[in-house]
């Protein structure tokens, strides 16, 4: 996993409010740094009624990426196909999120499709009528997913949920932890050890709420050289951690 990712890449998760949003804005700021163009896809926001900004909006402040773009939105806090039910809305069509995002992919060089919750959430309906998810996606694009997971107890196992699934489906992918605690206990310290083979990356807890240029300033050092990052060397990571 040494070969630098581009073109569409998913960014999904273990569970929601994982840090995906955040995780995006870093792998954004440290590939614009390596001189990359970046487009940030989210195929779709929900819980806009909550006035609060958009994952879109998170990316754009901290890292500023050559384009961002959301392209359903939905009021309630639930997944995008029984969010736009709920509201009475058109459901995210995959041909159309599929067409979308390989536009961006003849723009740029990296283009990173920010999913909802997890990896298996039902994203919208198809032609057919039949749900399809962020695993579907990934697969029709011929993507690699990053799979951001919690540091503590339980991570384990939906980690290994996540990557078993998306091997089963043909998808390679790596795992960044999306919130380093800055006083890691036991449990995280070998949670930590369980999931180095497949870690691409891990951010410091409290990440998102760095000032901009400081964000992207250390962005690279919180990823592995396949995510346009620094970090080649965990032992001194965790050094540094602790």
């Amino acid at each position: 996993m040494t070969d630098e990712w581009r073109g569409p890449v998913v960014v999904t998760g273990t569970d929601t409010d994982v840090g995906k949003t955040v995780v995006t804005a870093a792998i954004t700021a440290a590939a614009q740094a390596a001189g990359l163009r970046v487009a940030v896809v989210k195929p779709g926001q929900t819980g806009t009624s909550a006035g609060l900004p958009s994952d879109v909006d998170v990316v754009a402040r901290l890292a500023s990426p050559t384009t961002g773009r959301t392209l359903a939105s939905y009021p309630d806090p639930l997944a995008p196909l029984a969010a736009a039910r709920v509201a009475e809305m058109p459901p995210l069509e995959l041909y159309s999120v599929l067409d979308e995002v390989r536009a961006e992919v003849e723009k740029h060089d990296l283009v990173l499709v920010e999913g909802a919750g997890g990896l298996l959430v039902p994203m919208g309906l198809r032609p057919s009528g039949e749900p399809w998810t962020v695993a579907d996606l990934a697969v029709s694009l011929d993507a690699k997913a990053v799979v951001v997971n919690r540091a503590g107890l339980g991570t384990l196992n939906h980690t290994a949920l996540t990557l078993e699934a998306l091997d089963r489906r043909g998808v390679s992918a790596g795992v960044v932890l999306g919130a380093w605690p800055p006083e890691p206990e036991l449990v995280h310290w070998e949670n930590l050890s369980e999931l180095l083979p497949n870690l691409v990356g891990a951010l410091p807890d409290g990440a998102g709420s760095l000032d901009p240029g400081v964000f992207q300033r250390s962005a690279p050092g919180w990823l592995t050289p396949a995510l346009y990052g620094v970090l080649d060397d965990w032992r001194v990571w965790a050094e540094d951690a602790s």
